[in-house]
């Protein structure tokens, strides 16, 4: 370990760092700017760290409590930004066009900086905490880049833990489910292609478009007659692409979308019965059929008892007003799914306010008053697990 030359992040500190991430947004797997920066700070603290994981922009950084041995555990932050044109308004809005940070990793890489600070200012637990510092969670899969890369086995760890801010939860209040928290996710692109012809004279062609616009219908049917009602399932399409003129009908018609649930053999009977309603209709019709259907993202799962320990550890946090432990999982996804499948933890909501813009919006930006509350729950978190003696 270096010497530790930081003292522990007050809120002013906490909002310079924020602010200088979200002037800097980088994508998936080109964080280099961001990753050289969470390395400064660790190295300005004294901590041990292993660069270049993940695809290359990756950080695990490791502190020993000076209690000796014990458990470990591993906190997780996401570092990524999006391609999204930031119109925020905010002093330290993007400086890089077409990339903002419009979910918030700025902040939760801040909070995860701040607790790795503090906590090696003062390491008074037994055992390990890995503070893992992950890229590409938007849509990329970095979390399941870095389970694949060996995280697991170069980091051995009991337990997992992550965190996202939740606009529209009032900041002070937090969500733990005890199970399902977020849902699988799967895309799929779909081109139907015919014979076109004259608008006029449809019956010389093959309607690429009548067929997508009842493929469309007829898919819903999976969702209201093939998913048991009990269970939660969401088929969007999001793209519709055919045609250049008023009076031709095209050759081809492209479809894109999603496809989210909870259930693993829901999962899987949705895409097999996908399929079939693509094949059925493209031989109706006459029509050649291309299907690129790729399962991107499993469902986020908490594990009950680590559950638990997030909202004991939140309980303690004097900023936090509320924790619900009733509220509905979200059909949004997330890949710190592939890190909870491989090691037990769980992944908790932080309210971003009740005014904030939505997740992956223009005009969001993570409320700078969180930040202090998320490092004070991971500092809490490892201390109520760390005081605990091992598990036999």
């Amino acid at each position: 370990m270096t010497q530790n030359t930081s003292s522990i992040p007050d809120a002013d500190t906490l909002r310079a760092w924020r602010h200088d991430l979200h002037r800097h947004p980088e994508t998936a797997f080109d964080e280099h700017r961001t990753s050289r920066r969470i390395a400064e700070i660790l190295s300005q603290a004294g901590l041990d760290f292993v660069e270049g994981l993940g695809g290359g922009t990756g950080i695990v950084a490791t502190l020993e409590g000076r209690r000796g041995p014990g458990r470990s555990i591993g906190l997780r932050a996401d570092i990524d930004a999006l391609d999204v044109c930031e119109a925020s308004g905010a002093a330290h809005a993007s400086q890089t066009p077409g990339k903002m940070h419009a979910c918030g990793h700025d902040g939760h890489t801040t909070m995860l900086l701040g607790a790795a600070c503090q906590l090696a200012r003062d390491p008074d637990f037994a055992g390990r905490v890995h503070f893992i510092f992950q890229p590409a969670e938007e849509s990329e899969g970095g979390g399941r880049v870095m389970v694949e890369e060996g995280l697991f086995e170069r980091f051995p760890m009991e337990a997992v833990y992550g965190l996202h801010n939740w606009p529209g939860l009032a900041l002070g209040e937090a969500a733990v489910h005890d199970t399902a928290v977020m849902a699988a996710f799967d895309v799929f692109t779909l081109t139907l292609e015919g014979k076109g012809c004259h608008a006029a004279m449809p019956h010389l062609g093959t309607d690429v478009i009548l067929a997508a616009c009842q493929l469309v219908n007829q898919l819903q049917g999976l969702v209201s007659r093939e998913t048991p009602a009990h269970q939660t399932a969401v088929l969007s399409v999001t793209q519709f692409h055919a045609g250049d003129a008023f009076n031709v009908i095209p050759e081809s018609v492209e479809l894109r979308g999603t496809l989210r649930c909870f259930d693993e053999p829901l999962r899987q009977h949705l895409q097999r019965r996908f399929h079939e309603a693509v094949d059925a209709l493209a031989g109706f019709h006459g029509l050649s059929v291309t299907f690129d259907y790729q399962p991107r993202y499993p469902a986020t799962i908490n594990a009950p008892e680590h559950a638990g320990h997030c909202a004991a550890a939140l309980d303690e946090v004097p900023d936090i007003t509320h924790v619900h432990r009733d509220l509905p999982p979200s059909m949004a996804s997330e890949d710190f799914a592939f890190m909870l499948g491989a090691c037990p933890g769980a992944y908790i909501w932080l309210g971003n306010g009740e005014d904030s813009a939505a997740l992956h919006n223009p005009h969001y930006d993570f409320d700078d008053r969180l930040t202090p509350i998320g490092m004070s729950y991971w500092v809490r978190l490892v201390k109520r697990l760390l005081d605990q003696p091992p598990a036999a």
